[in-house]
Formats: structure tokens, C-alpha cells, sequence
């Protein structure tokens, strides 16, 4: 790793990817030189998509971003970054609870591995957006364009047709 190159993570499911998601991805690809984008495995969430299949779609939504790359993994965000040559773990922060839930994240994550965590406060247009509410709203029929790029829309209504 180049010593005076910032490299940044994005850790998450992102089951699916939403704007709120991409608005955070974009704004941390302006600050840091590299942006990894890691989509874990997490068996307590009942996932919509394969972990393959977020990886492609993320693949799909940043691909206008040269200096962001997408990545599946398993274990502590902190052997990611050690894996990757990654310093800072990025995380965006809607409203207070997520910052009293990040900031535990962040202290455990410091404490392990020196790993730094920026938290980043959500653009206001997504501060209530969750990838929860949109898999909800796509069960129900809702119309979640204005929430999701429309590869994900798309992808999202035809899942939930399956079910």
C-alpha cells in the first residue's frame, strides 16, 4: 500500500442498495484515493439477495465512481481493512440512534485494531431511508423509485413477485 495513498471503507449488507447508501459511498469517494465497498455476510439478517447479487448490483450503481471498489466478506470489518490496506471505516449516521449503535462500533473497532471511524451524517433527503423499509414497501406493492436506482427497483419488484 502507498503510504500517502487514504484508503476508506464502506462496511454494510446492503440488502438492497439504496441512495441513501450511494450518497454516502459517493461523498466518501471524494474524500479518500480508494473506497472499498464491503458487503458482509450476516446470518441474522433475512437477506433478499445473495451476497453475489449485492455485489453486482453495487458493482452496477458505482460504476460511474473509478476510485470505488466492491467486495464481499466475512468476519470483523477490521480484517477487512487489514486485508485491504484500508485506515478508516466509513459510516453513515441518520438520527441519534444510529450514532449511539456506531459510536459502541467504532470503540470496539478501535480498540482491536487502531482502525479510525469517520462518521458521516446522512444527506437529509435519505434520513429515514433504510434498505428494512424498502424491502417492505416493495413487499406491499409501494412505489420505491424514489429510494433506489432502477436497476435495484427492478430487480427488487421481480424478487418480491417470486415470494
Amino acid at each position: 500500500m502507498n503510504p500517502e495513498a487514504r484508503h476508506a471503507v464502506c462496511p454494510g449488507s446492503f440488502d438492497p442498495v439504496t441512495h441513501g447508501h450511494l450518497d454516502i459511498i459517493s461523498r466518501t469517494s471524494q474524500l479518500y484515493d480508494e473506497v472499498w465497498v464491503a458487503v458482509f455476510h450476516n446470518a441474522s439478517k433475512n437477506a433478499v439477495f445473495s451476497v453475489e447479487e449485492r455485489v453486482e448490483l453495487l458493482r452496477e450503481t458505482t460504476q460511474d465512481m473509478p476510485n470505488v471498489k466492491i467486495a464481499s466478506f466475512r468476519g470483523l470489518v477490521v480484517d477487512f481493512c487489514k486485508e485491504h490496506g484500508v485506515g478508516v471505516i466509513v459510516r453513515g449516521v441518520r438520527a441519534i440512534s444510529d450514532f449511539d449503535y456506531e459510536l459502541q462500533m467504532a470503540q470496539m473497532n478501535y480498540g482491536l485494531a487502531g482502525i479510525e471511524t469517520v462518521m458521516m451524517p446522512t444527506n437529509p433527503l435519505y434520513s429515514f431511508l433504510s434498505s428494512s423499509m424498502v424491502k417492505d414497501a416493495a413487499k406491499w406493492g409501494g412505489d420505491i423509485s424514489p429510494h433506489v436506482p432502477e436497476v435495484v427497483q427492478r430487480r427488487l419488484v421481480e424478487r418480491m413477485r417470486q415470494d
